[in-house]
């Protein structure tokens, strides 16, 4: 594992109104790792991932990537430096194929005239991609590529969407609440989709308010508590119970774990 984190923010902050959702927040994520976040409603969770993958900018503080200073303005900013965001409600578009959703916002055209200038899609590329980025993740059981998504279950959709984070994501996944929807075998299946995309050599951001599969497949436990980091703890080294009562401010944490 290298020793700089491959993606780090310091100090953000971001006010709506009167609200600070976010005050000096600090994150760290190192190569290779799955790192959940965990936190209670309202603590700034998803501030501080809208704030990583461009959906809001931060107000203060700064981001990096790879060594480098990022701002991004946008979501498609930061999937073009290598972010990919499966986000609870999948954003598939459920009448159109596989294939299509996987490219959405990325379509591979006809080489030459016909792509050039007429646009036109190079559907056998798309579809042979597709389906080889399916098969590297265990999804054989999706036999037609060009099906519609809206004809799959809820755990072959997460799966497409999976899919397309760990074919376009080069540098970080972010996951929110990849399996708040399915049922117990279905969610299974995603957590050792997870764990494929992490042994791939991509890291990757767990939000989750599933204590069970966050102490299951996460490296480090980010807690979040008003809006700010308040530590960061080894799954190993803690129970449950003790990283709800972090959660909640029932307990304050070990003079180690900040720095964990």
């Amino acid at each position: 594992m290298s020793e700089k984190p491959i993606l780090t923010a310091r100090g953000l902050v971001k006010r709506y109104g009167r609200v600070t959702a976010l005050d000096r927040a600090d994150f760290d994520l190192n190569h290779g790792e799955i790192l959940a976040v965990i936190g209670d409603n309202g603590a700034g969770k998803s501030s501080l991932i809208k704030a990583i993958s461009g959906a809001v900018t931060p107000d203060e503080g700064e981001i990096e990537l790879d060594g480098q200073k990022v701002a991004f303005k946008s979501p498609m900013e930061a999937r073009a430096a290598g972010i990919e965001t499966v986000y609870q409600n999948l954003a598939l578009s459920p009448a159109l194929s596989i294939a299509d959703n996987m490219f959405l916002g990325r379509e591979i055209r006809k080489p030459g005239f016909m792509g050039q200038w007429l646009r036109m899609l190079d559907r056998p590329a798309m579809e042979k991609r597709a389906r080889e980025k399916l098969s590297e993740l265990g999804l054989m059981t999706i036999q037609n590529i060009g099906q519609a998504v809206e004809t799959l279950s809820g755990g072959q959709r997460q799966g497409v969407s999976v899919a397309r984070a760990a074919a376009f994501g080069s540098k970080v996944i972010i996951m929110d609440e990849p399996t708040a929807a399915l049922g117990v075998k279905e969610s299974r299946r995603v957590l050792e989709l997870i764990l494929d995309v992490r042994r791939r050599g991509v890291p990757i951001v767990l939000i989750s308010h599933n204590m069970p599969h966050v102490f299951e497949v996460a490296d480090r436990i980010h807690i979040h508590r008003l809006g700010r980091r308040l530590c960061v703890v080894d799954p190993k080294q803690i129970s449950m119970s003790d990283a709800v009562a972090l959660m909640t401010g029932a307990k304050k944490p070990p003079e180690d774990a900040l720095a964990a």
